[in-house]
């Protein structure tokens, strides 16, 4: 069980500030997404910090566990946070995202369902799905991705 998962089952539902990291891999002009089993919408392959891990191993193991591929940072792009980084999954729990994003090569072959995504894929920045997580949104915005 992950840190996060832990502190759910003391508090409850209650918003916890949650550190996290996501992974930018592109290719040419393609982005990587990933659909979320939880919410069905599509967003940056992301999650939680555990205890002891610094933010680029958390992009790095988030990228592995959702899309099967192995990456690599190149570096730091920005940290969203702030009025547009609250969620309330689909069960309830509410979390303040401060998420710390990568841009990240990767090597491997694409799984296209895992635990927590029933997909990935690669889209071109100019043909991004419609429904994106909010956080995702945030994201690429800060960017000027979209």
């Amino acid at each position: 069980m992950g840190y996060v998962l832990d502190l759910r089952q003391k508090i409850g539902q209650q918003p916890l500030i949650v550190v996290g990291s996501a992974a930018i891999v592109r290719q040419q002009q393609q982005l990587l997404l990933v659909e979320r089993r939880d919410n069905h919408l599509w967003g940056l392959p992301a999650g939680s910090k555990e205890l002891n891990e610094d933010t680029a191993a958390t992009a790095e193991r988030e990228l592995q566990e959702e899309t099967g591929l192995q990456g690599t940072v190149q570096q730091l792009l920005t940290v969203v946070s702030g009025q547009d980084m609250q969620y309330t999954y689909p069960n309830g729990d509410q979390i303040d995202s401060v998420t710390v994003v990568y841009d990240v090569t990767a090597t491997g072959s694409l799984t296209n369902a895992t635990d927590e995504t029933s997909a990935a894929s690669f889209f071109d920045l100019n043909e991004l799905p419609e429904q994106l997580t909010p956080l995702t949104k945030k994201i690429l915005t800060t960017l000027k991705l979209i």
